[in-house]
Parts: C-alpha cells; sequence; structure tokens
C-alpha cells in the first residue's frame, strides 16, 4: 500500500483535499507526425532531470509512431523512470513520447502550480511506488490519478508558483552564466595553450603550433607515474595512530562528492598514519589523478590531490617535480581527451605506458605559472556560480516542500511577491 501524499492536517483555512485526478486530467489527443511536418517533439531527453524545465525540443519529422498532442500550458510527466524527475510545464503547442504522460488543469488548479506538484518529494515517491516492469520501470496514469494532495485556493496557488518560479528563473540564469563562463575557459585554454602570452611568432611541432621560445616536453621527463604503495583496503584496515599525519583514500566515486569538481577536499575514507607510512607510502599533495581501468576512463575527470593520498585500484597518480608548474600541467591534462591513449578490449585501462610519453607545450615556469593562474582565475568564477546555483537549488527544494506543506504560508513571504 502506497502511503505517498501531500495531505496536510489540520487542512488551512480555505484548503482542500483532493485527487490529483480531481486537479487534472490526462491529454489523450493522439497525432501521427507527418513526413516533412514541423510540428515540435519532446522526447525525455527534452526533459531536465529533477528539475520542471525543457532542455530542447526535436521535430515530428524525426519520429515515425503515434504520439501524443499537447498544448500551451499542459504539464508533460516522464513515466519511465519517474525517479529522475522529469516534468515541466510546455510553452508551445506540439507532440510528445509516449513515455511521456501530458496533464491539463481543471478549474480548481493552476497550471503553474501543477508543474510544481509533480516535482515534490510526495509526488514522485508515490509514483515511483506504483511503477511496473524491471528493466523499464514506468507508471500509469490510472496510479497518479489517485495520489491525494491538499490544495489552497487559486489566489495562494498562483502566489506560491510565482515565488518558485523566481528561484527557477534565478538557477536557469546561473546555469547560463556557468555555461557561458565554462566556454569562455576552455577558449582561453586553448589560446594559452597554443600562443602564450607574448604573441610571439609560433613554430610548428608534434604537438601542433606553439610560440617559438617554448620545448615541447614528455610527461615521464618532469613527473613520476604510479599508483599508492598502499591499497585502499589496506588503509580501510588501518588504525588511526596517535599524532598521526591525515591521509585520505579516494576511488572514482570521490571525484563525484561536492567540493571536490578540481582538487580533492574530501572522501569517504580517512585515517591518521604514522610519519613513515605517510611519506613511503601514499601518493603527496599536488598531485594529477585520473581512472586507469573502465567506463569511468570516458568521463575525463582529473583532479588534484590536496594532501597525503591513498588510490583505489582504478585510479593512477601523476606526480609532477618542480621542473613544471603542477597547475599548469593539470589544466593542459584537462584538455587531452583519455580516450585517446586508452587499449580497447572489454575492460579499456590505461597504464604507465600510455602517459609516460604524451607530450606537452612546456613555456618557461614563470610563464607557467601565470598561464596557470589565468585559468585558475577563470575556473574560480564558474565554481562561484556553481556554488549559487547549488544554493538556489537547496533553496528551491526547501520552499517546494514548505508551500506544498503549508509549513511555510505565502503571507509570509509577502515581501518576495511583492517585489
Amino acid at each position: 500500500m502506497n502511503d505517498a501524499n501531500l495531505l496536510i492536517e489540520p487542512l488551512p483555512p480555505g484548503w482542500e483535499n483532493h485527487q490529483f485526478g480531481d486537479a487534472c486530467g490526462r491529454v489523450k489527443d493522439s497525432y501521427q507526425p507527418i513526413d516533412g511536418g514541423e510540428t515540435p517533439y519532446v522526447g525525455l531527453e527534452h526533459l531536465a532531470q529533477g528539475f520542471p524545465a525543457l532542455i530542447g525540443r526535436g521535430n515530428e519529422s524525426e519520429v515515425k509512431s503515434s504520439k501524443t498532442a499537447f498544448k500551451v500550458g499542459d504539464i508533460l510527466f516522464g513515466k519511465l523512470r519517474p525517479y529522475l524527475r522529469k516534468g515541466a510545464q510546455a510553452d508551445f503547442d506540439g507532440v510528445c513520447s509516449t513515455d511521456i504522460l501530458a496533464f491539463r488543469a481543471k478549474s480548481i488548479c493552476e497550471s503553474e502550480f501543477l508543474k510544481f506538484v509533480i516535482h515534490s518529494d510526495e509526488f514522485v515517491a508515490h509514483a515511483k511506488s506504483t511503477t511496473s516492469g524491471v528493466q523499464h520501470p514506468r507508471t500509469s496514469w490510472p496510479s497518479l490519478r489517485e495520489f491525494c494532495l491538499s490544495l489552497p485556493p487559486l489566489p495562494e496557488q498562483k502566489k506560491i508558483a510565482h515565488i518558485l518560479s523566481m528561484v527557477q528563473r534565478a538557477i536557469e540564469a546561473q546555469e547560463r552564466i556557468i555555461q557561458i563562463t565554462t566556454e569562455l575557459k576552455k577558449a582561453l585554454m586553448h589560446k594559452l595553450f597554443t600562443e602564450g602570452l607574448s604573441n610571439e611568432p609560433q613554430k610548428q611541432t608534434e604537438i601542433g603550433p606553439v610560440p617559438e621560445s617554448w620545448a615541447t616536453s614528455t610527461v615521464e621527463s618532469v613527473c613520476t607515474i604510479k599508483a599508492s604503495a598502499m591499497s585502499y583496503k589496506q588503509l580501510e584496515d588501518a588504525l588511526n595512530a596517535p599524532k598521526g599525519i591525515r591521509v585520505i583514500g579516494v576511488k572514482v566515486s570521490d571525484m563525484n562528492l561536492p567540493g571536490n569538481e578540481i582538487e580533492f577536499r574530501s572522501a569517504n575514507l580517512e585515517r591518521q598514519l604514522p610519519e613513515k607510512d605517510v611519506f613511503k607510502r601514499t601518493v603527496p599533495a599536488n598531485s594529477i589523478v585520473f581512472p586507469k581501468r573502465g567506463a569511468a576512463i570516458a568521463t575525463n575527470k582529473k583532479r588534484l590531490t590536496t594532501g597525503y593520498t591513498v588510490l583505489d585500484p582504478n585510479l593512477i597518480a601523476v606526480m609532477p617535480t618542480k621542473a613544471v608548474n603542477h597547475r599548469y600541467l593539470f589544466h593542459w591534462f584537462n584538455t587531452f581527451d583519455l580516450r585517446k591513449i586508452t587499449d580497447p578490449g572489454p575492460t579499456p585501462q590505461l597504464n604507465k605506458k600510455d602517459i609516460a610519453p604524451l607530450k606537452f607545450p612546456a613555456p618557461s615556469i614563470e610563464e607557467q605559472e601565470t598561464i596557470a593562474a589565468a585559468i585558475d582565475a577563470a575556473e574560480e568564477k564558474t565554481t562561484l556560480h556553481g556554488r549559487k546555483r547549488e544554493q538556489l537549488q537547496d533553496l528551491f527544494h526547501t520552499l517546494l516542500h514548505e508551500l506544498m506543506t503549508a509549513k511555510t504560508r505565502v503571507h509570509e513571504l509577502d515581501l518576495i511577491t511583492s517585489n
């Protein structure tokens, strides 16, 4: 029995309990795509994950089988794997995949409000609990229409939708800024690694054009390439030593922890080890770490260590010497596609022999430091806006829950709605 619902007790004045099917109906208008037709098409790939937004559209000429025709204002919800939280409000007439359910708000519910209801934790939990199929779990309209919720009066629905839409627009603005700054950083890196800082004449090398005064170096000539001498399991089993030195253990999954987008700031494994073990058996700070086995190689993720680190067997480290600026080399590695040097096979992998002969542009240490600082500054802007986006996303999810459950009322947010 599924107990997920948005019923509020005690019910605030003016609010009423309903089923989802009271608030909206399913759109059943069928449409057969026409060759050469131009009707906009929405598939699951065009719905943002975890956020009420469309991220593109296709064209009816790209699809063949019968689709559902929707109108401006209708709500589109992905019934396949509903835990992915794919749902948005249409701002154009079009057709959608049969893996998308189209809802049309009834007189007791604002369409703008409805698009946020389908992103509530309770609605998603209900949808998830009503799926069938192991490989391709889908929910259905008969199941979703029984979802229970408490609806505020229409004026309050409008205010709730307005507040959440304001936060949504702020998040989307940060997304656009991040996209722009990311592209600018890529362009800056390409320019700096091929032209340098001084606009000097260029020469052709085996890795492409570089300034005449620059050399080209191999990774093995300025770095040590290896894994840690201590295994992840050994670190996991180690006891904390009194007055020991902090050591973290990292796996590929630790690359995805919040705050670890560039450097390993945190990890799920941490120990205090004796000094003699730390110096001999770990990877030091300022090492460049990336995957060496499996599908993770294709993600091209590279991270810098910030302290003594033990690596999982699926990771490898490039440890720069004083002959190269570690941040300069790190940024250069971020322009390099690891798939180019990956050994093919059932399990993709790369090893020291693949990394050692790689050549990179090598200006003077002073110029390396200046180039690294310029890229760091551009990267910091992207990171800053990424943090702002995360804070806004947290605010969005908090407000969504608080307003939908009447824990916070819109009259308490009149200052926001009046601005």
